[in-house]
């Protein structure tokens, strides 16, 4: 096992807020809540300046980023012009102290289903951050589904809870709810698939399924793939 890097960072974990950044579960253009969180990757050994003083002025004020991200614009675009505005605001906060800035957004109403919609961005400094790849999480999809090969699992449908990490938003198909599976690998493997050739710019495909109604004396059991879109070019 390889040993971590050397960092340091500042964050502000989960700042709370409304926000209208577009449809939301129901369609409905509205405020919905939206959680933010802001890590500063600063440059290294910064940290130990504040670490040897022992004095919060020789660091990054996480109170006025927290101040600046809850004062923004209640309206957006889309996520991504939030993600935007959060960045820009985290910048010119840390100033030339920070190498790069990462945002994670989370719209726990966005998926009627899920527990939550996640979108994390990095942003070097001196890049835009639309121009940045998105990683888009999907947390705690529930689905009922013919699955097993259990007798009793043939005759009725069964929660399974899904989770679903992949570049750029891709959406889930009907189809899974109505067709019926032996195991989670084939469930695992169909929902890869069919995000992997969603859309050209996705690049990869992490899908986590479990089910907590198979074992008696354990949480669930699960079944986790990684794919890139490459793997199924050929399969269209």
């Amino acid at each position: 096992m390889s040993l971590p890097t050397t960092t340091d960072v500042v964050l502000v974990d989960t700042i709370q807020l409304t926000a209208n950044i577009g449809a939301d579960c129901w369609g409905r253009l509205r405020e919905q809540p939206v959680s933010i969180t802001v890590h500063l990757h600063l440059k290294p050994s910064f940290l130990e300046i504040s670490g040897q003083s022992d004095n919060v002025l020789d660091s990054i004020h996480y109170g006025h980023l927290t101040k600046a991200v809850s004062a923004l614009s209640a309206s957006y675009t889309d996520v991504r012009a939030l993600v935007h505005e959060v960045t820009q605001k985290a910048f010119a906060l840390a100033g030339e102290n920070v190498d790069a800035v990462r945002v994670v957004v989370g719209l726990p109403k966005q998926i009627l289903l899920a527990n939550d919609f996640e979108i994390e961005v990095v942003t070097p400094r001196g890049k835009d951050s639309l121009q940045q790849a998105a990683k888009v999480s999907v947390k705690d999809l529930v689905m009922p589904v013919l699955i097993g090969v259990n007798p009793p699992e043939r005759l009725a449908k069964q929660r399974v809870i899904t989770n679903i990490t992949f570049y750029e938003k891709a959406g889930m198909h009907e189809e899974i709810e109505n067709t019926a599976y032996l195991t989670l690998e084939k469930f695992v493997l169909h929902i890869v698939r069919s995000s992997c050739l969603a859309s050209d710019a996705i690049e990869a495909v992490t899908t986590r399924s479990q089910k907590p109604s198979a074992l008696s004396f354990a949480h669930s059991s699960g079944v986790e793939m990684t794919r890139y879109r490459d793997a199924f070019q050929g399969l269209q």
